[in-house]
């Protein structure tokens, strides 16, 4: 399902010459990366980053809502200019599509599991996102292996016994942990997965991604982006 959020990310008054509209799709299932809140908009911090960063781009961006599976063949063809919904750069998708520099750094993917498992359910019934690059770990493990194609409906399978773990990011392990209490803990070590979190865009549009990459890096420069790391990941999340 596609739905358009809303003109909302405009440059400044400063660039009144015109500036560049931009389609800027987004899963909004992915907390506390992007989600729909209680009031039916779209939030998160990637939203909050991407609104910003199309501010000092100087970039007009329409916010579009879609389902993950089909992003990065979707871009590839053109649909949208450009994909943020936690898409880790890996060499198999920079191979067809092209990435900004990483706006949230390599970080741990964790199993999620019912309170009071032991690390032996990560050898159980195992599931993952679709197309994710957890699912595609996992496809190497010799647990069976159950794919959802949303966050939280693999949450819910893990609260709902259908599942003995997940394999998430720990930033997605630790808003379900803080959400379901004492339902739901972190199993086993984490993993490295990834070169980091960046925007996707076609491989053709460099002038997209060297605007988006200035913004970015003008963030890390000046601090802005760890403050916004820190609020919506807490403290001790891994930033630059």
């Amino acid at each position: 399902m596609i739905a358009v959020i809303a003109v909302l990310a405009f440059c400044s008054l400063s660039c009144a010459g015109g500036a560049d509209r931009v389609e800027l799709v987004t899963e909004g299932a992915y907390p506390p990366y992007n989600f729909i809140n209680d009031r039916g908009e779209l939030d998160g911090f990637e939203r909050e980053l991407g609104d910003e960063l199309c501010r000092r781009a100087r970039l007009e961006c329409e916010w579009v809502t879609a389902d993950w599976e089909g992003l990065i063949a979707d871009l590839a063809n053109g649909k949208y200019d450009a994909i943020m919904t936690g898409v880790t750069i890996t060499a198999e998708r920079d191979a067809v599509i092209d990435f900004t520099q990483p706006y949230l750094p390599p970080g741990a993917a964790v199993f999620v599991a019912a309170a009071g498992a032991g690390e032996g359910v990560v050898r159980g019934t195992v599931g993952a996102q679709v197309a994710t690059i957890f699912a595609a770990y996992l496809s190497d493990s010799t647990a069976i292996v159950r794919e959802y194609p949303t966050t939280p409906e693999l949450v819910e399978a893990v609260l709902g016994g259908e599942l003995d773990a997940a394999l998430v990011s720990q930033a997605v392990a630790q808003e379900a942990v803080a959400l379901h209490g004492e339902e739901l803990v972190t199993v086993g070590p984490g993993l490295a997965l990834g070169l980091g979190v960046g925007i996707a865009v076609r491989e053709e549009d460099g002038e997209l991604r060297r605007k988006l990459d200035e913004a970015i890096g003008a963030m890390k420069e000046d601090g802005s982006l760890n403050a916004l790391i820190r609020r919506w990941f807490g403290a001790g999340a891994a930033a630059f």
